[in-house]
């Protein structure tokens, strides 16, 4: 058969492959990575009932780091045991729920740099005699699954303490509310949160930091996010954005007090 091809046709080629190219280049750019949070960890990740939309002090840094960082986000919750399983088996890209950087954890996922000080706080019922950790021996005490207060508990009062995981942050402090639990023993910045709101007047935080920790973006092993991350939490960091992120959701950060 005769091919019919004109000038015409051939000098649309190259423009057609031009075209394309550059729509293809655009879409590589729009790269939007899963994502997965723990819903109950306030005021770092927590449902807004309104919007239905998760809001929070995670929320604010992880939006602000994608939009720097060019990727979007498809954000899901899931309970906190099963985040690193599911960053680790690649079922999702990254993760952020107030995730403490751990030598363990490093082994099966990348994190971004620290961006938050943290460490580990009792709370009781505001007529407790408990004062510090070593009070709790004997005592009933509440923590989360998977956290690293439970492994802190498990290492300081093992069977001398009748210590309960619980899925979620608020059946461990509705636990302690309801008498259930003598106290509970979990994120610093969580149960002071929870003092300062439901809380107020019922329960109270006591003793010192316990085990100074830090949080990280949990990305799946040999991410090419992770560095982009970094850049962009630094960059916030610099230009005074993260100090905004943090006076909003606690107050003043530690070097501006």
């Amino acid at each position: 058969m005769k091919n019919n091809i004109t000038l015409g046709h051939w000098l649309a080629v190259p423009a057609l492959a031009l075209s394309l190219g550059a729509s293809t280049l655009a879409h590589a750019q729009d790269t939007t990575l899963k994502a997965v949070t723990d819903p109950s960890f306030v005021p770092f990740e927590m449902m807004d009932q309104d919007s239905g939309e998760m809001v929070g002090f995670d929320m604010d840094i992880l939006h602000e780091i994608a939009d720097r960082a060019g990727f979007d986000i498809d954000l899901d919750t899931m309970d906190f045991n099963g985040i690193i399983p599911a960053v680790q088996t690649g079922n999702v890209d990254l993760a952020i729920a107030g995730i403490t950087i751990t030598d363990e954890r490093q082994q099966i996922v990348d994190f971004s740099d620290p961006y938050y000080d943290s460490g580990l706080r009792i709370l009781v019922a505001d007529d407790s005699d408990v004062e510090t950790l070593d009070d709790l021996a004997g005592k009933r005490i509440g923590t989360k699954i998977g956290s690293t207060s439970y492994d802190y508990l498990q290492q300081e009062l093992g069977d001398d303490a009748e210590i309960t995981p619980y899925p979620g942050s608020s059946d461990m402090y509705m636990a302690l509310m309801g008498g259930n639990v003598d106290a509970v023993f979990y994120d610093a910045p969580n149960v002071g949160y929870f003092a300062q709101t439901r809380g107020q007047g019922r329960v109270k935080t006591v003793g010192p930091l316990y085990e100074g920790q830090q949080y990280g973006i949990a990305f799946a092993k040999g991410s090419d996010w992770v560095e982009p991350a970094n850049e962009a939490l630094e960059a916030m960091r610099e230009d005074g954005t993260y100090d905004e992120i943090h006076k909003k959701w606690f107050g003043e950060t530690p070097d501006a007090e």
